[in-house]
Formats: C-alpha cells, structure tokens, sequence
C-alpha cells in the first residue's frame, strides 16, 4: 500500500504523424520534462496517429513496434535521472489512437484492477479519428482511489468546429468503461507484450451493470489529446503568414504567441459550457503546438538554438495539442484545506520533434492520495461526476462492435494496398493465379 501524501502524475499528450518515433530524442525530451525534485510515479503517454492506418487497424503485433519505441523512450528517461524505474501496466488503442500506462516499481502493487474503454469518432465511427482510455484502481490504505486517462484525437481543419463538439458528445456518450483480467495483463507485461486488443474478455470480479463513463461520481479524469482546436474559423490567407508568432520575449510584441491566444476555439468554447464540460486546463505558457513546416522538423533533434520558429502556411499555428483534467467534485471541497487540491508541477510543450509536425505536450499534476467517497444524500446534485452534460447512449457496445468489424476490413484493404508486405501478397497472388490459369489452359490444349 502506498503511504505517501500525493500521487505525481505526468501525463503527455503526442500526435506522431504515423512515424516511428527515435527513441533517444524523444527520450532525451521526455527526461527533461520530469520534475528537477522528483520523478514521476505514473507516466501516461496519450497518442495520435501511433502508426500508418492498416497497421492501427488491423492491431495486435501490427502496432507493437510503434509501442516498443516508447517503451525504450521511457526506460531511457528513467536511465538518465536514475531514480526510478518503470514498468508498463497497459496499452490500447482503438484504430490511430493510443494510451498507454507506465507506473513506477514502488507503486505498481498499488493497482487494484483496471477497466477499459473506447470509441470511434471518424469515418463511419472508425478509428481514424477517435478516444482510448483506461480507469484504474490504486490502492490507499483500506480504500481504492480511483484514476482515469484519456487519450483522444477530434476531426481537423479550422471550419470544423461544431464537428469537434460533436465528437466531444460522442465521447461522453459512448465512451463506456468495462473491466479487464488484471492477471491476463500482467502476465503479459511480464512476457515482455503489448497487449492492444480491445476486445479481450471481461473479467467477473470487478463487475459493475451500470455503464460508467468517462465522467464517474468517485474518479479523477485526466484527458489528453490532439483535441485540433484552432486559432481561427476559416484557413490563412498568404498575407496573414506575416502574422504568424515567432520568440518574442515581451507580450507587447505584436509576433508574441499570446495575441493569437485569444482566438483560441477550445478556450471559448469551453467559457461558452459548449465542450469539455467541468474540466480545468493549466494556462498556456508555450507556443503553438502545431503545425511546424517540414524545414522546421529537418532542424528539430539538434542542439542549435531556434531563433525563427518554421510553420507552414497553409494551416494557422494553434494549440491543437492539450491535456485537461477534472477538480475534487464538490462534497470535497467543502470546508476543506489545501490538502484537497490537485498541484500543477507542469504544463508545457516539448520540443519538435523530427517525426512530426506537432509538438508534444506534458502536464506535470500533483494529486493528493486520497480516495474520492461517493456523495452523501443531497450533496453533488449539480456536480457533472453526478450529472454528466449527455447521457450514456444505450447502444454503445453494439455501435463500437459494428465499427470494429468496419475497420478490420478497411485495415486489411489497407495493408494489401498501400504497405510494401501487402503488395508483395498481391504481387504473389497473381504470379499464382497467372501460372495456375497457364498450366490449366495447356492441359486443355494437350
């Protein structure tokens, strides 16, 4: 059982652009952003676009090597700090988008059980755009406090804002959690696998009829993603390229990220009550996020020093890339002192890297250790952990089902179609066929 007062938490949020990621500069980014006092006991990496779309759907061993790179990244981390080390609990993804959980040697015997959940929000609620994520348990003395992640990717383009609203409805009504075999995971992790398989069976001792979803009367909620909020409705004109924000240290300067800032679609939306109901976002101390131009990702990994930032023209620079999380619910926090608050250690992005044109973003929470009771008789009643802003849609398994089966198909078209192993497939498949037409058509002519 744990027995220290706080829980830290750092959870990062990454679109990958369908690239393997290199290890060494995505480890070297990662160590730096671990707090200078401490490490963190639990990293959750939130991923978009983990892989090209015929691996993501088709899943299993197809996605593995995208994972493993991460798995190095995190153990180089710990090796530079040399504190701590890591172990992964869980991986999953539903099509493109992934989490996956590290906790530390010291606390993973704290994790009680752990539950599941995912929805698709593309093409035909397909994977392509869509939100993953896992709830666990973590033991506190005799209670079980209750953690849940999000990792979560919405539709693009700067026109698509009642779009990405719509996703954000769609998680919260169908994104349902259900239990996993802990001891199945484990002796997976200990096998060395990453189990990815979202369809894997229930298991029966941790078993609750009542769907839960993302938002949940005794859980805390850390949501991260690509959430593809923009600085503007409509795409830039070649013109408004000269108002791109470059470094600038003074506010006052017209090319200070902060004057684009305002415009900011998530942030007025959500002041609006329009999306991400309830949640808290740090503020925002670092440039856009995305979308750095190909010159600027061939620079990205070396030591030099950026004096321009490169983005290209074609899109605003915007803080697509963002992590969120959800307070104590109220019953807590009446007449309670600051050991009922969740710190922020961090919020920042962390340098580009070379295989995206999306910067990742880390936020560093300092969460007390303490499990959150269910309210009492008439406390909670306006809390959204109580009255979540959409109810849970009854057909959720069965539309996530239909999907799954949608992108198997599309998955395996994919893979023989645009991957170098499907055309070869292909390729021997007709040099078959053509020898088997040839020796039937000579046994007719003899």
């Amino acid at each position: 059982m744990a027995s220290i007062s706080s829980l830290n938490i750092l959870t990062v949020t990454f679109n990958c652009g369908r690239q393997f990621i290199r290890p060494e500069i995505f480890g070297r980014h990662l160590c730096n952003a671990f707090p200078d006092s401490h490490s963190p006991d639990i990293i959750v990496l939130c991923l978009q676009e983990v892989a090209p779309i015929a691996y993501s759907f088709l899943g299993g061993s197809y996605v593995v090597p995208y994972f493993v790179l991460f798995h190095n990244a995190v153990a180089l981390a710990a090796q530079v700090r040399g504190e701590v080390r890591y172990e992964h609990v869980i991986t999953r993804n539903v099509g493109m988008t992934a989490c996956v959980l590290f906790v530390s040697r010291e606390h993973r015997r704290c994790v009680e059980w752990i539950e599941t959940a995912g929805v698709g929000l593309g093409v035909h609620e397909m994977g392509n755009k869509g939100a993953v994520g896992f709830r666990l348990g973590y033991a506190v003395a005799e209670e079980v406090m209750e953690l849940t992640f999000v990792s979560t990717h919405l539709a693009p383009m700067e026109d698509a804002l009642e779009r990405r609203n719509e996703d954000w409805r769609n998680i919260v009504r169908r994104m349902v959690f259900t239990p996993i075999d802990k001891h199945e995971e484990l002796r997976a992790s200990q096998r060395g696998n990453t189990s990815t398989d979202e369809s894997e069976a229930l298991l029966a001792n941790h078993q609750d009829k009542k769907p839960k979803g993302i938002y949940n009367a005794t859980s805390h909620l850390i949501l991260a993603g690509d959430l593809n909020y923009r600085t503007s409705d409509t795409a830039p004109l070649p013109s408004d390229t000269l108002a791109y924000p470059q470094p600038a240290s003074s506010p006052t300067d017209p090319h200070h990220y902060s004057h684009l800032l305002g415009n900011d679609q998530l942030s007025l939306e959500r002041k609006a009550g329009r999306t991400f109901h309830g949640l808290t976002e740090a503020p925002i101390t670092f440039p856009p996020t995305y979308k750095y131009s190909k010159k600027a990702r061939l620079r990205a990994g070396s030591d030099a020093s950026i004096a321009k930032w490169g983005w290209a023209k074609h899109r605003w620079p915007s803080w697509c890339d963002r992590i969120l999380w959800l307070d104590f619910p109220v019953w807590m926090k009446i007449g309670s002192q600051n050991n009922t608050r969740i710190k922020v250690v961090q919020y920042d992005a962390l340098p580009l890297n070379p295989t995206s044109d999306h910067r990742a973003v880390v936020l560093g929470l300092r969460v007390p250790l303490k499990a959150i009771p269910a309210p009492k008789d008439g406390e909670g009643e306006n809390d959204l952990r109580m009255s979540p802003p959409f109810a849970i849609d009854p057909k959720w398994r069965e539309r996530r089902t239909t999907a799954r089966r949608k992108e198997v198909l599309v998955g395996l078209f994919a893979y023989l179609l645009l991957t170098w192993e499907g055309l070869v497939i292909l390729l021997a498949l007709l040099v078959g066929a053509f020898g088997g037409w040839a020796i039937v058509r000579s046994m007719l002519e003899f």
